[in-house]
């Protein structure tokens, strides 16, 4: 299954990763990014294994999520189709999810 990381998503990683340089956890980030590639090489792997979050918009119907180990609170965000798993967001979960995606 071909798998994409929009720019959204890669931005939301960059911007933690960023996060966690600044308050001086470089290894944590590191931590960080791998956890990001191996949550996104599992969805990629088995993409129904995340959970369906219910959305009102139906342009993201279907949409799943997946939390990074490690990092419980913040997860992948992502729509899968017959022949493509589309990572959209990693959001911290207590964030306006629904708004965020719906902007």
């Amino acid at each position: 299954m071909k798998t994409t990381v929009l720019p959204s998503a890669r931005a939301d990683i960059l911007k933690q990763i960023g996060y966690l340089i600044d308050l001086g956890l470089n290894p944590v980030a590191d931590r960080f990014l791998e956890a990001v590639r191996m949550a996104i090489d599992h969805v990629s792997n088995t993409p129904h294994a995340g959970s369906p979050r219910p959305m009102k918009n139906r342009r993201l119907l279907g949409l799943r999520t997946w939390s990074i180990g490690g990092f419980d609170e913040i997860k992948l965000y992502y729509l899968v189709t017959d022949d493509e798993l589309v990572v959209l967001r990693v959001l911290h979960g207590r964030r306006d999810i629904e708004g965020i995606l719906e902007a």
